[in-house]
């Protein structure tokens, strides 16, 4: 039990923690304060607790629902050493496969969506290198996924993401050096700029369930509901907003730019999802699903939180992180003016069945301990964490030692990012 508060000048802070499992539960400076009346006129102090002990049972319960049968199964993920791009991804990655149980019951006879990860969309050379070295997909990765997903039976593979360009998609994996031919020689390939309607009629509408905590519903491009399998194919990064990005952060980019963006309301919309972010530096649009009981415009809430709900609306059965080669301190280039950013080669790919465990994995691979860190611990230490929130939602599970770790062990794999 910690403390929480105001004395002076200097705050303090209490935490209830009745359990290891249970959820630190934060006072305010007015209960503290009645806290303290109360002990001061004699009040026992227990007696004081019973709302509060009510509402460590209610956290508790909230992290009790990632342990289902279905998250208990597939709290795995496989670490693979791989140095280098090119013919190495694909051992790999099919070894990973292998590890976590092969992936041929998942994908055979299905469409398979992959969302890659193009942020920023300008392919300059970043550090002297090829952006897919540093924060975005790299071409290997890609193409290796697509080799082993049709090889174990999928029947389509459609490549995703929404862009900030009114260009297909075809044309910016162009510009990142993507070797088309060779990808839709693979099988049935199919590309999509899902930033707006792209080829649908119109937008699916995805429910969060359990009411979410910021959106209770999404609206997506139709390739995000017509689908069998979805798979994250995400980079190994430091993000300014959400500590990491990893499996599940690179579904934020899912939510179109037509609906979501500063340019909301129209189909040629390419700018970013400002609003979400932060409404206050943004004109106000009414973003779909948003709960009308949603008030904070602070990004470091508002961003992890939406990233959980997003993961829950649009599950992802295959969380694929590159952490090859990558980059710490932020997500892209335009984060050097507020962090320090260093190019970064772990060595490994990380791969698992449940994206919360797998992102769980990535962090503890990125030097940070603890994967279900408050608020405050790095590498949440601006904003809130993610994987937590994803666990308490019953996404998955983000105690490691609830994860089965397979292939490089965690203390083999290590590399700090800081």
């Amino acid at each position: 039990m910690r403390g929480c508060g105001k004395i002076g000048d200097k705050p303090i802070r209490i935490e209830l923690r009745f359990s290891t499992s249970m959820k630190p539960y934060l006072c305010s400076r007015r209960e503290f304060l009645r806290w303290s009346a109360a002990a001061a006129a004699g009040v026992p102090l227990m007696q004081g607790f019973d709302h509060y002990t009510a509402l460590a049972a209610e956290a508790a319960s909230l992290s009790s629902k990632s342990l289902t049968p279905s998250n208990r199964a597939n709290a795995k993920a496989a670490i693979v050493a791989c140095r280098s791009y090119g013919a190495e991804v694909r051992e790999a990655m099919a070894k990973s496969f292998d590890l976590i149980g092969g992936i041929g019951s998942l994908v055979k006879n299905k469409t398979v969506t992959v969302k890659v990860n193009l942020t920023g969309t300008n392919f300059s050379p970043y550090m002297n290198r090829p952006v897919g070295e540093t924060y975005m997909t790299h071409y290997s990765t890609a193409l290796a996924l697509g080799s082993l997903l049709f090889g174990a039976g999928a029947r389509r593979v459609r490549f995703v993401e929404s862009t900030q360009s009114k260009s297909n998609l075809e044309t910016s994996l162009g510009f990142a050096e993507w070797d088309l031919n060779a990808l839709s020689a693979l099988g049935e390939v199919e590309f999509e700029n899902t930033r707006n309607l792209g080829k649908g009629k119109r937008y699916s509408n995805l429910k969060v369930p359990g009411g979410g905590y910021m959106f209770s519903s999404f609206d997506f491009n139709h390739a995000y509901e017509e689908t069998d399998v979805m798979v994250s194919l995400a980079k190994m990064k430091n993000h300014i907003t959400a500590g990491v990005t990893l499996s599940m952060k690179n579904l934020f980019g899912i939510t179109p730019n037509s609906l979501y963006g500063d340019q909301a309301g129209s189909e040629e919309a390419t700018a970013g999802r400002g609003p979400i972010h932060n409404p206050r530096t943004s004109r106000k649009i009414g973003l779909p699903g948003l709960k009308p009981e949603v008030t904070s415009t602070d990004p470091t809430y508002r961003v992890p939180h939406t990233v959980a709900d997003i993961c829950a609306a649009r599950p992802i059965h295959l969380a694929i992180i590159d952490g090859i080669t990558a980059m710490n301190g932020g997500e892209g280039p335009w984060c050097s003016r507020a962090a320090t950013i260093k190019f970064t080669e772990p060595g490994v790919l990380i791969v698992g069945l449940n994206p919360v465990s797998t992102d769980a994995v990535g962090t503890a691979v990125m030097g940070y301990d603890n994967p279900r860190a408050a608020r405050g611990i790095k590498p949440f230490h601006f904003c809130d964490n993610h994987l937590l929130l994803a666990e308490q939602a019953g996404i998955g599970i983000a105690d490691l030692t609830q994860i089965d770790v397979r292939g490089l062990a965690i203390e083999k794999a290590r590399y700090p990012y800081g």
